[in-house]
């Protein structure tokens, strides 16, 4: 085919060689360029024009005949400078960092716009699942007020896991590592960070307000015990990694990540292993669950190609491509502080087995007017008792400050652990 779109692809590892095989099956672009960090490095791809090799990733966003530059290297520099570069030389971008779109998604935009470029990122929230470009078009009609999701696919191997084998976190996220599910480091999935960088971004769509990463509440999973998994199943639940956004009554933004106790009655609750899933509840359509792979080589590519695809579909057709999937966003969303939130709270607390333990519980409870849904004693050993409660609604400062006066009592050994529930 004549007059072939050219690319060039930032990046060669897992992500960049699935666009790279996926691009290769259409005849309307080319890719000319590849910037790679190490060139000598051996690399699984068939037919591989080393000539287009380069370890300069600036020859790419500077070379007059690429079109679209595929960004997927990740983090925020030099990737930020490198889409800024490119976008002011008068490329189009697309993009799979969701670290960089949280943290400088405003500047990047406004840049973009101010230069008449878009910048398209399906794969920075959820992998292969169609997310960004769905709520742009066919659902744009809808108001989203509520967003439940699992966006890590490590996290939840690690819970589906633990829940299976009744394994330790520790043992799980070895064999995680061992298998390639986890990274070496894997403080950016296990902490909640990864998680905290979509949601952040996928808020700001679907609310159509931007949302702040540092106003975003974040706790891991590393606390999270085989203890924990029994009881939530017993009581008909599952322990999950949730990345949740609601609009209160007022239009103001609960947005965060933690772990919660799923009711197996809802759809997150059996999403196990790498898969993803993103349940959105809006007006007219109710609520709507796409679940899919969220990470991997072809489900990544897929909702990269399918970005380059429909920028290649506009060029040469008009002078402002894709208007409905650009920002607009011109207000912050006014953000509610965790401390402020209303949740249900699962409680498990490890005590002395002696008399007034379970009314020392119910008074500080109700102290801090928090009323109990259940409070249940067993396990009893060794001269103590495993107790688990779990609350009705009530308010996240008045739950810590109950835990305050848990820990200052001796005859309460320990508070293992603190679990909000979905309800």
């Amino acid at each position: 085919m004549e007059n072939k779109i050219k690319i060039g692809l930032i990046g060669l590892g897992t992500v960049g060689t699935g666009v790279y095989k996926t691009l290769q099956e259409f005849d309307n672009v080319e890719i000319v360029q590849i910037a790679v960090h190490n060139k000598n490095k051996k690399r699984n791809i068939p037919n591989l024009d080393e000539n287009i090799i380069t370890d300069n990733a600036y020859e790419v966003v500077n070379n007059p005949e690429i079109q679209i530059v595929a960004e997927l290297i990740g983090g925020t520099e030099p990737a930020f400078d490198l889409i800024k570069t490119a976008i002011a030389n008068g490329k189009h971008v697309v993009t799979a960092n969701k670290e960089l779109l949280a943290k400088h998604g405003e500047e990047l935009f406004n840049f973009a716009e101010e230069h008449n470029k878009v910048v398209l990122y399906e794969a920075a929230i959820a992998g292969g699942i169609p997310l960004i470009m769905p709520i742009k078009t066919i659902l744009a009609g809808n108001k989203i007020n509520k967003i439940k999701a699992i966006l890590n696919g490590t996290t939840n191997y690690i819970l589906t896991k633990m829940d299976v084998q009744q394994a330790s976190y520790n043992d799980v996220l070895v064999e995680a590592q061992d298998l390639g599910y986890a990274e070496t480091n894997p403080t950016g999935d296990v902490e909640g960070f990864d998680a905290a960088y979509k949601i952040t971004t996928l808020a700001t769509i679907a609310f159509n307000k931007r949302v702040k990463l540092e106003n975003v509440y974040r706790e891991g999973i590393t606390k999270i015990r085989p203890q924990d998994m029994k009881a939530a199943n017993e009581m008909g639940y599952k322990i999950k990694l949730i990345a949740s956004a609601e609009l209160n009554k007022n239009g103001e933004a609960d947005v965060r990540v933690h772990p919660m106790l799923v009711p197996k009655t809802k759809t997150l609750a059996h999403i196990d292993y790498v898969t993803n899933a993103v349940t959105l509840t809006g007006h007219p359509v109710g609520e709507v669950t796409l679940s899919g792979p969220g990470a991997g080589e072809f489900p990544t590519a897929s909702s990269v190609v399918g970005d380059i695809l429909a920028i290649v579909s506009e060029l040469g057709r008009t002078d402002y491509l894709l208007p409905m999937m650009r920002c607009r966003h011109s207000e912050n969303a006014k953000m509610v502080d965790i401390s402020e939130t209303e949740n249900k709270y699962y409680l498990s607390i490890t005590a002395n087995n002696s008399m007034g333990v379970i009314g020392k519980i119910g008074k500080a409870c109700e102290d801090n007017n928090i009323s109990l849904a259940s409070i249940v004693q067993k396990e009893v050993k060794d001269g103590s008792a495993d107790i688990t409660v779990i609350t009705e609604l009530c308010k996240e400062k008045d739950m810590q400050k109950a835990i305050e006066i848990f820990n200052s009592d001796n005859s309460l050994m320990k508070v293992n652990n603190l679990i909000r529930v979905q309800v």
